[in-house]
């Protein structure tokens, strides 16, 4: 894979002269390297988790001031308790059509612990920490294209911030021409869930309005082809809590008679799949929008990527085999996020534990309903014997009740979405994006998540992300990371699209 990966990489850039913006963009790169990963530096260096509302304020501004260096006027959009949206617009003379270009600037929630160097002191690595890289002083130009920054927002989404603005700077710069009006969108509540999004677009829908949004989040293909996805995952998240005794007690004592609530919990969530992967609560997959002959040609056409995969995370087996993962993308998953009870390892007591607690995501496709799966679930518990409640149950409930689960749907659950790729507009994107980037994938939809279900309700507009991040670069989690190839080859992206 990494052969051929490197040989796809340079077969893109040779392509990418082609196209006459992203050949700008390449040239100008190459002049300006090291200011570029300067500002990307000073805006990683920020911290930008969500409930951080100083920071984020302080991200946001950062941004503006990037925003109007280049000429572009920006402001900061929100509503009560929300943190801003940076808004920029750029009128075109003659513009018959207006493209709008989303990115978010805030970033998961972490432990510090666990990253190799603290998340918001950005440094570069000569390879991925996975290859053993080591950390290296900053070239003051030609980057190894290899070479790594590691931050947390490196590659979700920092880093489209960073390629949009700085594609800017390449058309300015270039002389280039845009064809279109422009609107820039750089939210900070992304990694939330959007929980304001929707109420700062429908306070605002003509200044957000235009004839398609452009979600530029995401990782590229595995295969590192650039990747165009139509549509988006819905998701819902549930948090569930059973309960044994009031208190911790002695394993000896009273094992075998004191129920466990981290056993109840086990069997309960093992009661959600079968032993390859496939859902069983009820009608879990009921309701799902047939794919049409367009999107089923380009999972067919998608290169085949999952035994590099699975050699990459040393996987021996994978859920729902012979199903490839482009074909499960394209249905419903449910995934425990995380669970726990009492304590383990060399803190671990011998208790039998008084509570154990799990949360579930459930990512959704076209034609469900994230509230009426979110009850899909509940039902699942409640068939399987728990007396249901959504507060901290009482003695009375907790001694009135063989099993009592407490089940909170959290807010912010929202719907898939997926915009034909047969659109006059999607086929024009398609023919830009393989201009500027060469072989390019096609898939009906990301396995993530994102505000497309917003946009597409509040502002009727259609919706499409063009993602740049490498694929391993550890979103979410502890040594998140961006590839600097990935970077310029984003540049180059923004620029071709920009200019479209």
């Amino acid at each position: 894979m990494i052969r051929s990966a490197a040989f796809l990489a340079a077969s893109c850039l040779a392509f990418a002269q082609t196209n006459p913006a992203a050949a700008a963009a390449h040239k100008w790169r190459q002049q300006h390297e090291r200011a570029i990963v300067d500002e990307y530096i000073a805006l990683l260096s920020i911290p930008n988790i969500a409930r951080d509302k100083e920071n984020l304020q302080r991200n946001a501004e950062l941004i503006s001031k990037m925003l109007e260096k280049r000429g572009v006027a920006a402001k900061l959009v929100s509503v009560p308790e929300s943190n801003p949206v940076v808004f920029g617009e750029i009128r075109t003379p003659g513009a018959t059509r207006t493209l709008v270009f989303y990115a978010h600037y805030d970033g998961q929630p972490l432990d510090a612990k666990e990253w190799a160097t603290p998340p918001f002191q950005p440094v570069l690595r000569d390879k991925s920490l996975e290859k053993d890289g080591r950390v290296i002083p900053l070239p003051a130009a030609d980057f190894d294209p290899e070479s790594r920054i590691y931050a947390r927002g490196a590659g979700d989404d920092k880093n489209n911030v960073i390629t949009l603005i700085e594609a800017l700077s390449v058309i300015r710069d270039a002389g280039l021409k845009m064809k279109s009006n422009i609107k820039l969108v750089f939210e900070g509540e992304e990694e939330a869930g959007s929980i304001n999004f929707g109420k700062i677009l429908a306070a605002n829908k003509s200044l957000f309005a235009g004839d398609m949004f452009f979600i530029c989040d995401g990782p590229v293909h595995q295969s590192r082809r650039q990747l165009i996805t139509f549509g988006a995952r819905g998701i819902t998240t549930v948090d569930i809590t059973v309960y044994g005794p009031r208190r911790e007690l002695h394993s000896g004592h009273y094992g075998n008679w004191a129920p466990n609530p981290a056993m109840m919990l086990a069997q309960l969530l093992a009661s959600m799949k079968d032993d390859s992967g496939r859902v069983l609560v009820d009608h879990f997959y009921d309701g799902i929008l047939p794919l049409s002959d367009t999107e089923k040609h380009a999972i067919a056409d998608a290169p085949e990527i999952d035994k590099d995969l699975m050699r990459e995370l040393w996987l021996g087996s994978t859920e729902n085999a012979p199903k490839k993962l482009g074909e499960l993308i394209n249905l419903p998953s449910l995934n425990i996020r995380g669970m726990a009870s009492s304590r383990v390892g060399q803190g671990a007591s011998n208790v039998v534990p008084s509570t154990a607690t799990a949360t579930i995501d459930m990512r959704l496709v076209k034609g469900l309903d994230h509230a009426v799966m979110a009850q899909r679930l509940v039902d699942h518990i409640q068939k399987r014997g728990y007396f249901i409640v959504d507060h901290e149950p009482s003695p009375d409930e907790r001694m009135g009740h063989a099993r009592v689960a407490k089940v909170i749907i959290e807010e912010g659950g929202y719907n898939a979405v997926r915009t034909s790729m047969d659109l006059p507009i999607s086929r024009e994107i398609i023919r830009t994006v393989q201009s500027a980037r060469g072989t390019t994938v096609l898939m009906p939809t990301s396995g993530g998540s994102d505000p497309r279900d917003i946009v597409e309700r509040v502002l009727h507009m259609p919706t499409i992300a063009i993602p740049t991040a490498n694929h391993d670069d550890n979103q979410h989690t502890f040594n998140e990371n961006l590839r600097i190839q990935n970077l310029w080859d984003g540049i180059e992206l923004m620029a071709a699209l920009l200019t479209m």
